[in-house]
């Protein structure tokens, strides 16, 4: 790590949190059974297929309907994970950095169709918080912001939540 880099991970993370994020509660939106195969998520079209949800060239015919879990939080306004942008190098760099972000989360997307922004909104101090439908993304988003501008990170998981915070600042 280089000076002026730094990651810093809650007090209240377990060590072993530390090197890998894991849900150690339950997600309500976790699915709790498999579905029936295929299932056409009715918001995005994902498909439930081998025990998962994925995206297909086409749609299967006869397949059941219901709605996958980024759809449902989505729905509920229920984010599963927040990433807060701030510092006057974020601000000189707003449009870089959000792009980034936008081709970071695409890139996720593509493979995994639970990974999604929620929302994007502007801070008061000039920063931006973003929402997200998964709780790793974040911190995978947060990780290739402080690869690329280096920064502080700051990741914070609270054991018994299913919630994740990161929290990314530059000021020079």
């Amino acid at each position: 790590m280089q000076t002026g880099e730094k990651v810093f991970y809650s007090a209240l993370m377990r060590d072993k949190d530390r090197r890998r994020i894991q849900e150690h509660v339950h997600d309500p939106y976790r699915l709790n059974t498999k579905l029936p195969e295929p299932t056409v998520c009715t918001g995005c079209g994902a498909v439930y297929h081998e025990g998962r949800w994925q995206w297909a060239e086409s749609r299967p015919a006869m397949a059941n309907k219901d709605t996958c879990p980024a759809c449902h939080r989505i729905q509920d306004n229920m984010p599963a994970g927040f990433l807060n942008l701030s510092g006057e190098f974020f601000r000189r760099h707003h449009n870089e950095i959000m792009r980034l972000i936008y081709h970071t989360v695409a890139e996720q997307k593509a493979q995994h169709p639970l990974k999604r922004i929620m929302g994007i909104e502007g801070a008061d101090n000039g920063g931006v918080a973003i929402t997200f439908t998964d709780m790793h993304l974040p911190h995978s988003v947060g990780e290739a912001i402080r690869h690329a501008y280096k920064g502080d990170l700051e990741i914070i998981f609270p054991k018994g939540t299913d919630v994740i915070r990161a929290n990314w600042i530059r000021d020079e």
